[in-house]
């Protein structure tokens, strides 16, 4: 089966919709990318990871700290804001793994590096990563492939 929206397409403009206001929250396109990366690596969507690396390269990305997103925590690679994104994402993108999804200490970090539309935008594009991750697993699209 194709990815969900596609069959639907207005489930697809209101996804993209989403996506271009998430852009407009003011966070660099490349932390927007990283973010996508890491969330798709901790959903095992093997389309949205080939399709987030590929789109983050386009974005600016090198390599090396592409393949480092998977052990963020242990390379220098990133920039404390990047850093309090990519945690945020993951509490975020891992909600049943604990009691408290989103601790105070991930959300005051990452509240101490983004303002609250910034906030915003990246709440969203963590949301949509999610729901593409989800319908991208669930129906096995391919890495490498886009249909849309």
């Amino acid at each position: 089966m194709q990815n969900p929206a596609v069959i639907i397409p207005e489930a697809m403009e209101s996804i993209l919709a989403v996506v271009k206001a998430a852009r407009t929250g003011g966070v660099p396109e490349t932390t927007l990318e990283l973010v996508h990366l890491r969330a798709s690596q901790i959903n095992g969507c093997g389309f949205c990871v080939d399709a987030g690396a590929r789109s983050a390269r386009k974005a600016g990305e090198s390599d090396e700290r592409l393949l480092a997103v998977a052990a963020w925590r242990e390379t220098p690679y990133f920039t404390d804001a990047e850093r309090a994104a990519l945690a945020l994402a993951e509490a975020a993108t891992r909600l049943a793994d604990r009691p408290d999804p989103v601790p105070d200490a991930i959300w005051d970090e990452a509240a101490a590096h983004y303002d609250e539309r910034q906030l915003a935008g990246l709440l969203l594009w963590i949301g949509v990563t999610n729901l593409f991750n989800r319908l991208n697993a669930t129906t096995k699209q391919i890495a490498g492939t886009v249909t849309w």
